[in-house]
Formats: C-alpha cells, sequence, structure tokens
C-alpha cells in the first residue's frame, strides 16, 4: 500500500456546523457562533519516538541452541533468522538477522560475550553480547560451498566451517577472514574409495590432543586428521549414515549416533571395527541376530562423572512399532535407561556440565531440551529426572492467542491480588534446585508504575500477566470452560455448535481494574461475568441467562412459506421488560417446521461448582438459535460495575442484562434501536435469506440527528481475497450477514444524552458498524437494597451522530480536557458477611463513585471522542456540535483506536491496516505521530494490536511471541537503562590439573599452536572467490566491547589505530608490503599449478 500521510493541519480554519460544511474535506473545524473555550495542550510531536522494547514468549519455529558454561547464557536460533538469549529470570534479548535465514547452528565464544551464527544462506556471523542491545561485528558468505557444520574449540580463535562438498575450511573470528590451510574430503578419505562421503556432518577435536580434528561425514565415514601433519591418522567406517558424535573426555572413545537407530562407541586406535554397538530401544533378538532397526538417533551426547558411570543421553532411536509414541530423550546412565517423554519434537538438546574443558570430567547435572513449542530443562541429579520450573514466559502459547488487552499504571493492589490467588494454581514435582541459567544483570527499573497483560485463548483460558518495567511473569490463569459440560467423545456433543474446534475460544475481554470485574465474550455466542474473591466458594446453581437475538424478520415469509416467528421477548428475564413493550409471545423451543430454536451452543453445568479464589462466575448469558439459525457472534462488549450492567452487541443487534438481578434489560435488533430516525433504506428479510441490502438512501431525520457524510466502503468489501476480514467473527461469512449493521463499540459513561440536557446522567454510547453513534439513556435505582429490588428504565435517547467507516472508541473528556472515567464501584470482598454497620453505609451508598461535582454549573460542557476506522471525531456536548474532526486515512482503514494518557496529558493513538502508526491530540486532533510500523500481513496482528497508557502498545508477532512496543520518546531514552546486561566479567574456571605422572610420562592434554598452522604465514591466503567478508553494523561501541576480551586482542590494536589517528605511514608501508607478499605468493601459486597441472587427485 502506498504510504499515506496527513496533510499540514489549517490552525485557526472556522466553518459553520452546517451539513455542507461537514462534507468538505477539511482537516480541523470550528463552528462558528459558538465557538469552543481553548484548551491548553501539553502534548508535541517531540513527545512521539516508535521504537520496539522488548520481545516475550517461546522463540517462533527454533532451530538451534547453545550455552556458554561460564557466562551462564542460553542461545536460541530460529527459522527466520532471529537470535533470542536468555540468561537469569527477567535477563533476555531478542535480535535478529536481516536476512532472515534460518539459523542452523549457534556458537559461543565461551567467557568472551560474543556468539557466532550459521545461516541456511551459508553466511557466518560474529555476535557481540557486550552492549545491551548485541550487534554484529563481522560477517563472512561463502560463495561457492554449502556451510552445514561448525565447531570452534574452548579458548580458540580459529573456526572450523564443514560444508557440503565435504571439505572443512578454518575461519579466524577475530578478523573473520578465511585462513589458507584448508581440509579437502578426498584427501580425508581412502584413496581407494570410489564415492563422495556427504556433507561433513560433525567436527570435533580430541580433548586430549587439539592436534587431532574428528570429522565425520554423513555417508558414515569418520576420520581423525592430524592438523600438523595434514594427513588422516584414521578412518572409521561403518555402512549406516551418522547424524553426530560425541568424545570420551580422555580422548581414547568416541561414540557415534546412526540414522538405523543404533549407537557405535569406537577405540581410537580400533578403526577397523567398533567397540560396542548399542541399540537403545531395538528388540534383542535371541539367534544373536541383529535388533531391529529403529529411528533415527539424531543426537549423542557422551558426559563423564568422576564419581559414577558416564551418561549417554540421546534423542530419536524409537522404533518403528511405536506408533503414536510421543519423542523422547533417552538417559543412560550404567545400567538404567530412562525414556523421558516430550510434548512435542524435539529440535536439539545440551547437556549442562561444570566445566568448560572438554578434556576434564564433564560432570553433567541439567539438561536443557529445546522443543518445537517449548523449553524444558532437566534435573540430572535427582532421582525421576524431574524439571526444572521455568521462570521465563514462554507459556503464552499454551493454547493459542485470541485476543489481548494490555493495561498500564493499574491500582498498585491488583499484581499482589493476582499473584496470591495464582500462586495456588503452581504444579508441584518440580526440581528443588535453582533454575542454572542465571547469568546477566537486570536493568535498572526506571518505570514505577504497575502494567498487566490479559491474553484470551482458544481453550477458553485468561491469563493475567504482570507486565511492569517490561518484563513479563504469569499471574494467574482463569479456565473459562469450567462452568459448561463437555462432552467426552464427537457423537455425544450436541449439534448446536457454532464452530467445531475450540468452542470455548475468548473473542473479547472487558475489565474494570478498579472493580475487578471481568467479563468475557467467547466465540459459540457467549458471554460470562465474573467477580473476584479471595474465598473459595461452592456455587449450588450457576446462575444463567438465555437472551434472543433477531434480526429484522417481520413481514417476511420463510422459504417453506410459513410465517416467521414474531420478536418475542428474552428468554430467563426474571422482571418485566421495561423498555421496549413487547407483546410478541415466545416461541417454543423447536419451531414448527422442526428448526432448532431457543438452545444455546452450549449447556451450563447443572451440578454444584466450586470456584476456587480468583475470578469466580457471576452470571452466564447466551445467545439462541432462532428458527435453525445459530445465534451470531459477539462484536462488541462492555461491563460497568458502577451500575451493575454489562452489554453486548453482534450483526443481529444489541442486548443489555442486569447481573446485579440477573435480568434482561434490553434486547433490540440493531433497526430498532433508530426508531423512526433510522437514515437507511432498508428491505427487511429473512434471516435464512441472503440478499443484498439496497444502498445507504437517506430517509428523512428528525432534528436531532446530524446529517450523515458519505458513506466510505467497508473494508470487508474491498479486501476480499486478503485473508483479513473487518468483520470478527468467523461464522459471518455470507454477503448477507456482512453487509448487516453490526454493534462495533460501545461505552458506559455519564454525560448529556440529549441536547436539551442540563447535567450528565448515566447512559449508553452504542457505535455500529455503519458508523452511526447512538445513545441509550439509564434510570438506575438508588444503591443499597433498593438497586436490587427496583428495575433499572432503558430507554433510547434519540441521539444519533454519523461518522465514515465503523466506530471502534468512544472516550469523554471535562471542560478542561481531562478523560473523563467510566464510573465504577471501589473493589471488596463480597463473599465475607458484612457487619450491621457496613450494611447500613452500603444501603446510603450511591454506586457511582465517580461523577460530576453537585455544584457544576450549567455552563459546563464535555466532549465526546469519537473514533471510527476513517475519522475522528471530538463532538461537544450537550450542544452535539462537531468541534473537531481529523480525515484519519482515506486508502486504508483503522484497526485500533485507544484514548490513552501520556505525559500528563491524553492523546488519540491509532493503528492503521498500512501499517502506520498515529497519534492526535484531544481535543482538537492535531497529527503528532505518523510512523510507517508494520503492514498488516495477517489477521494475528488485528487481533491483538492494543495500545495503553504512558505510550505503551504490543501485538502478538508470531504465534508464541508478543512484541512491546513503545510511542514515548521519553521511554525511547530510557530503554538502555531499562534493558538488562548478557555479559558479566566472570573469571574462567581453572584448567584440570595433568597430575604428576601425566606430566612426567607425557600423557595429559596436548596443545597445539594454531597460529603457526593456520596463520598465514605458513598457510598462506584463502581463494577470494571461497568467501567474502562483510563489516557489521556493530559500530565502534561493538569492537570496543570486544576489544576487552581474549580474542579482541586484534581489534583492540586496530582500535587504537582508528582511534588517534596514528602510524599512517606504517600502514601504508605495511599495504606495500603486503601487497609484493601477495604478488609473490600467487608467482608461486602458479609455479604449483604448473607442477601438479597434468596429475590425477589421487596421485597427489
Amino acid at each position: 500500500m502506498r504510504k499515506f500521510n496527513i496533510r499540514k493541519v489549517l490552525d485557526g480554519l472556522t466553518a459553520g456546523s452546517s451539513s455542507a460544511s461537514q462534507q468538505q474535506q477539511q482537516q480541523q473545524q470550528h463552528p462558528a457562533g459558538n465557538r469552543e473555550p481553548e484548551i491548553q495542550e501539553t502534548l508535541q510531536s517531540e513527545h512521539f519516538q516508535l521504537c520496539k522494547t522488548v520481545r516475550h514468549g517461546f522463540p517462533y519455529q527454533p532451530s538451534a541452541l547453545a550455552f556458554d558454561p561460564v557466562q551462564k547464557i542460553l542461545a536460541v536460533g530460529t527459522q527466520t533468522g532471529a537470535l533470542r538469549l536468555f540468561g537469569r529470570p527477567g535477563v533476555e534479548c531478542y535480535c535478529q538477522h536481516d536476512s532472515g535465514a534460518a539459523v542452523i547452528q549457534l556458537q559461543f565464544l565461551i567467557n568472551e560475550g560474543a556468539l557466532v551464527s550459521a545461516l541456511a544462506d551459508d553466511t557466518l556471523h560474529l555476535w557481540n553480547l557486550r552492549q545491551k542491545r548485541p550487534a554484529i561485528l563481522h560477517s563472512l558468505k561463502f560463495c561457492r560451498e554449502r556451510v552445514t557444520f561448525c565447531h570452534l574449540p574452548f579458548q580458540s580463535k580459529w573456526l572450523y566451517v564443514g560444508t557440503e562438498r565435504g571439505n572443512i575450511h578454518i575461519v579466524n573470528v577475530e578478523s573473520f577472514t578465511l585462513s589458507g590451510y584448508v581440509i579437502m574430503w578426498n584427501k580425508a578419505i581412502e584413496l581407494s574409495s570410489k564415492s563422495h562421503p556427504g556433507p561433513v556432518v560433525h567436527i570435533s577435536d580430541n580433548p586430549m590432543d587439539e592436534g587431532k580434528l574428528l570429522i565425520g561425514f554423513e555417508s558414515g565415514t569418520v576420520v581423525l586428521w592430524d592438523l600438523k601433519s595434514k594427513k588422516a591418522d584414521y578412518r572409521y567406517t561403518y555402512d549406516e549414515a551418522i547424524h553426530s558424535v560425541a568424545w570420551h573426555h580422555e580422548g581414547k572413545q568416541f561414540i557415534c549416533s546412526h540414522s538405523d537407530g543404533t549407537l557405535t562407541i569406537w577405540n581410537v586406535r580400533s578403526p577397523a571395527k567398533p567397540v560396542q554397538t548399542i541399540t537403545p530401544h531395538g528388540k534383542q533378538l535371541k539367534d544373536g541376530k541383529k535388533p531391529e532397526p529403529c529411528k533415527p538417533i539424531l543426537k549423542v551426547e557422551f558426559k563423564t562423572t568422576r564419581s559414577g558411570e558416564p551418561f549417554i543421553i540421546l534423542s530419536g532411536g524409537l522404533s518403528y512399532d511405536t506408533v503414536g509414541r510421543r519423542p523422547c530423550l533417552t538417559v543412560m546412565h550404567g545400567k538404567s535407561t530412562a525414556v523421558l517423554e516430550m510434548d512435542y519434537s524435539i529440535v536439539d538438546f545440551l547437556t549442562l556440565c561444570e566445566t568448560p574443558y572438554p578434556n576434564d570430567f564433564q560432570e553433567p547435572y541439567a539438561v536443557v531440551v529445546l522443543l518445537e513449542k517449548d523449553l524444558v530443562l532437566i534435573d540430572l541429579a535427582q532421582n525421576g529426572y524431574p524439571i526444572f520450573e521455568n521462570p521465563y514466559p514462554l507459556s503464552i502459547h499454551e493454547s493459542p492467542v485470541t485476543c489481548c488487552e494490555y493495561f498500564a499504571d493499574c491500582p498498585v493492589d491488583l499484581i499482589p491480588a493476582l499473584y496470591s490467588v495464582g500462586t495456588r494454581q503452581k504444579r508441584q514435582g518440580y526440581s528443588k534446585k535453582e533454575w542454572p541459567i542465571n547469568g546477566g544483570n537486570w536493568g535498572l527499573g526506571v518505570q514505577s508504575y504497575p502494567e498487566i497483560i490479559i491474553t484470551g485463548h482458544a481453550d477458553g483460558s485468561v491469563k493475567f500477566w504482570d507486565a511492569s518495567a517490561i518484563t513479563l511473569q504469569v499471574l494467574y490463569k482463569l479456565k473459562t470452560s469450567k462452568v459448561f459440560e463437555k462432552s467426552r467423545n464427537k457423537d455425544d456433543r450436541p449439534n448446536t455448535d457454532i464452530v467445531d474446534e475450540d468452542p470455548y475460544a475468548i473473542q473479547i475481554i472487558s475489565w474494570c481494574p478498579e472493580s475487578r470485574m471481568l467479563c468475557i465474550a467467547g466465540v459459540s455466542a457467549h458471554v460470562i461475568i465474573y467477580r473476584f474473591s479471595k474465598q473459595e466458594v461452592i456455587t449450588e446453581v450457576i446462575p444463567m441467562l438465555e437472551v434472543r437475538l433477531l434480526y429484522e424478520i417481520s413481514d417476511v415469509e420463510s422459504p417453506e412459506g410459513e410465517q416467521a416467528p414474531p420478536l418475542p421477548t428474552p428468554v430467563g428475564g426474571a422482571t418485566p421488560q421495561p423498555i421496549p413493550p413487547q407483546s410478541h409471545p415466545s416461541t417454543s423451543s423447536s419451531s414448527s417446521d422442526g428448526l432448532r430454536d431457543n438452545v444455546p451452543c452450549l449447556k451450563v453445568k447443572t451440578s454444584p461448582l466450586k470456584q476456587s479464589p480468583g475470578y469466580q462466575t457471576e452470571l452466564v448469558i447466551q445467545l439462541v438459535w432462532v428458527s435453525g439459525e445459530p445465534p451470531q457472534q459477539i462484536t462488541s462488549l462492555a461491563v460497568n460495575s458502577s451500575y451493575g450492567l454489562v452489554v453486548f452487541g453482534n450483526c443481529n443487534g444489541i442486548a443489555m442484562v442486569d447481573y446485579l438481578q440477573k435480568a434482561v434489560l434490553l434486547n433490540l435488533g440493531t433497526v430498532e434501536l433508530y426508531g423512526s430516525n433510522d437514515p437507511y433504506r432498508r428491505e427487511p428479510r429473512s434471516p435464512r435469506k441472503s440478499r443484498q441490502p439496497s444502498g445507504a438512501g437517506l430517509c428523512d431525520i428528525s432534528e436531532g440527528t446530524v446529517v450523515p457524510e458519505d458513506r466510505c466502503k467497508s473494508p470487508t468489501s474491498d479486501i476480499k481475497d486478503n485473508s483479513f476480514s473487518r468483520s470478527r467473527s468467523s461464522s459471518v461469512t455470507s454477503i448477507d450477514k456482512e453487509s448487516r449493521e453490526a454493534i462495533s463499540a460501545l461505552h458506559f459513561c455519564e454525560t448529556f444524552t440529549r441536547k436539551a440536557d442540563s447535567s450528565p446522567s448515566p447512559c449508553l454510547w452504542v457505535g455500529t458498524t455503519l458508523g452511526t453513534v447512538l445513545v441509550i439513556a439509564l434510570n438506575l435505582p438508588p444503591g443499597g437494597e433498593q438497586r436490587l429490588l427496583q428495575p433499572v428504565i432503558v430507554s433510547p435517547s434519540g441521539t444519533i451522530l454519523r461518522l465514515k467507516g465503523a466506530i471502534l472508541r468512544m472516550a469523554f473528556l471535562d471542560t478542561t480536557g481531562c478523560l473523563v472515567p467510566p464510573a465504577y464501584e471501589s473493589w471488596r470482598e463480597h463473599n465475607v458477611p458484612e457487619e450491621k454497620d457496613e450494611k447500613e453505609k452500603l444501603k446510603k451508598r450511591r454506586p457511582v463513585s465517580v461523577s460530576p461535582s453537585s455544584s457544576q454549573e450549567i455552563s459546563e460542557n464535555q466532549y465526546a471522542v469519537i473514533c471510527s476506522e476513517k475519522q475522528a471525531k471530538v463532538i461537544s456536548l450537550p450542544t452535539q456540535n462537531c468541534a473537531y474532526k481529523q480525515n484519519i486515512t482515506e486508502t486504508s482503514f483503522v484497526l485500533r483506536g485507544d484514548i490513552v494518557a501520556l505525559n500528563n496529558s491524553i492523546c488519540l493513538a491509532c493503528f492503521c491496516a498500512n501499517g502506520h502508526i498515529m497519534t492526535f491530540s484531544l481535543p482538537s486532533l492535531r497529527p503528532l505521530l505518523d510512523v510507517y510500523y508494520l503492514p498488516l500481513t495477517n489477521m494475528r496482528i488485528a487481533r491483538t494490536f492494543c495500545f495503553t497508557n504512558n505510550g505503551q502498545a504490543l501485538y502478538l508477532v508470531s504465534p508464541t511471541e508478543i512484541q512491546r512496543l513503545t510511542y514515548s520518546q521519553e521511554t525511547c531514552e530510557n530503554l538502555q537503562e531499562m534493558l538488562g546486561e548478557l555479559f558479566t566479567p566472570v573469571e574462567t574456571p581453572e584448567a584440570p590439573n595433568r597430575g604428576f605422572f601425566k606430566g612426567l610420562f607425557g600423557g595429559g592434554a596436548q596443545s597445539l599452536d594454531r597460529e603457526e598452522l593456520f596463520g598465514e604465514s605458513s598457510s598462506g591466503k584463502a581463494s577470494r572467490s571461497l568467501a567474502q567478508h562483510i563489516p557489521g553494523p556493530g559500530g565502534i561501541e561493538g569492537v570496543k566491547g570486544a576489544a576487552s576480551g581474549v580474542v579482541g586482542e586484534l581489534a583492540r590494536a586496530r582500535l587504537a589505530l582508528d582511534e588517534r589517528g596514528q602510524k599512517l605511514g606504517d600502514l601504508e608501508e605495511r599495504t606495500a608490503a603486503m601487497l609484493s607478499s601477495a604478488d609473490s605468493f600467487s608467482k608461486h601459486a602458479h609455479e604449483m599449478m604448473l607442477k601438479y597441472k597434468d596429475k590425477k587427485w589421487y596421485q597427489f
């Protein structure tokens, strides 16, 4: 989509509020005559800046794993080129490779604050982790060969890189340049071998002799290469493909895992055959025959302990007859074999050991297992191998997220209250040890206000998360499906379901943080109201209401020729309906033509329900089937604790329920809301016929209305080919239903309902998908016991306002431009019997705790802020004049609009489908920010994007991850301080002691001068066409960071030269010397080429 910029605002532009001037495409409007009082607006463009802050959740589609045993940092790479780094709980970091290619391998430079990543596009990258936002220092792109495996020995600066052709190249990780030393596949394998050995699948050096390199080829050949003599010492062949290889720490034995489910253990000096062949999951046959082949063992690790048997840990290798068996990790220790079942397939695993030295007893203490959708840490030191309790917020996707809400600056007692009820939900049986991945340091908590994220899920669960100070921790989980009967099997399920899968999925969450009232709307056209309590209760009968919402079916013959049933009274309402008086009779549970009727989609439990402390069901409301047509999914929802009301709407109409009296107050089709003021000519039609409505022709409009503007096309009509449809309802697919006018926004408030009003009163503002705003007046009985006895009177006020596009959000400002919050009742414990005095107080209490002062003068007015998909308007109340107007987008549509507090002021924040994030001042709607952020690539972003106070926003960036961002310039500036540090200075443990006898008789580890072997002086230069060096964007800060490590000596020298700008002459001389040396090298190479020109490869 083309980038859309808002045109400059014409300050001071005034015009009459006649219908003609409203049609003009001007950005701002002050109605003449009745000029609005000037409100001082403090927010300016410089207060806004957009940047990503943190990413939470499980890395989506993981592909690689690495661990730094000294720094205690874990790295995970993904198939989309993302890199996630985890330290102690609360320290995590997200980086992204620009190419987006899959990460195939990660290697830490142990205790150096650096990491090498190998990607599927044959590039290697060196990341500097010594800065809060890691950056790439160098990249190397292989041009002629595909990278398959990398190995970086501990405390070495030479990285071995194996390729698909079977060759091994050596990279200097300081300069990220190739050495001239290459191990060619044809030198490594037997001369008599007729076939190519396949790609390199493993490289490692002998723990006791760095000069010996073990190379595993896919075909089954393993070669022990002598780096100094540049020849193979031993070759080990097995007739099954190799997946991985691991050394015993003494360097005398190694183990291979194969594609037939076998493990072979080899003595280094006995290449003829393996010492031992094990099939961990194979059935042993009696006649000494080979066991049946099993699935491939994808990885094996061989770890030794001082005090006992070694551990052999492997993934895969199950027998083929275990169909439906879950993926397993097998831990073999001495004679015992433990098979640990996993919930998802294993991507990779690593054994965490006490020492970083490969030539010492490994002393494994845990195994970290990276699964497709989870990260599991197994305690090897405890019997039964329990798992550690995972402290990272990786369970966001436990059930797919279907909706999201974000609340910044909540009441301070909320997080402790949710945490205290949530701690009782913790699982038992975890390891008693501390989480072992504990590197890094926390950032400084600059932000002190509480933040809560609520996620709704496909299985009907709702999770509350503490999101304060850019961290994330789960507080409490609510299972909304507990109130419904679960069908045990498919045949048992009632065929009333609208959806085949996930009938309890959460679609909308409405939450009042002050009163802690929670309301959810689910996919099966159900609404549940919850009250928060710290006491456990047993509910004998779950309070329940059924509501019948119809859509324009009067005077239309149904397909069978019978008269369709007229609009009935809602089922379940105990009190008479105050509005409107309905004389139609209710229909029976199956209508005369045998169609399903009056049945809800889900069955509420009839047995007593034990409700734990936390959120407890107050009322379940369900929409029912009407004459064979299923109830339509709910498109908007609002709850108000002060009024004791909940209201919801869909494409059929609107229903309001008094949840204190458990009574339906309002049940109207959308058209009936208009009364005689309906601006559209509509043809009444059967709910089961699919006819296109006639256009939006205008009828006569009464005095109290605003003339509608030109209607723009709904985005659903423009984007049929795209997967995105503005209608949030998955079941509303027919053209007929899409063109219906649905309820898209609801807002309870205390304001002026009509032009003639002299004082504000409680009311409900209703927004529809056709851009209409209607106002319903609420007449509430006095508080205390009277509230439970007298009915609430509900009546449409006749006020109608119009905007372009579907209404998304409404809010109200007072005369000074401050936000008027909806009335609420502060939370109190309901399940405790009150004292007599308390009861008296309750009787006297008016349930509206936020109301305008009684001394308010009549002249004091309010402003209604209304945001639609296309435009925003600020309407002066009670006059209903349009004070300000802003056309937000011409070519796209707004997906999310929120009125939010920032810097002691308020603004309107919008996210458009074309990827723009915009903010506007209030009340004048001046554009303050317009940044192209991300295009709408899928429905998930549209469904989960939300703004909140203090410049915070979030969305689900992948099915498993939440991306948080800020549009506040102050937060962007403080972000660096708030981020945790991954690298902390830690001393490297001492190398293992060689012992007296080993030193005397030449045992122990043999070291190797790799510099001498791989340096330019002895190995020459690598071919320039083989790989291309790309300097990274890490910048001077990155080089400084790397320069403080052992690996960074060269970088430090280079940095000193750059910074001082000295010795330029030396540099020129050195360059000349290098050129002449390159010249002589090329002559020498030419002579060599002539000498060997006619020889075959096997004659070398």
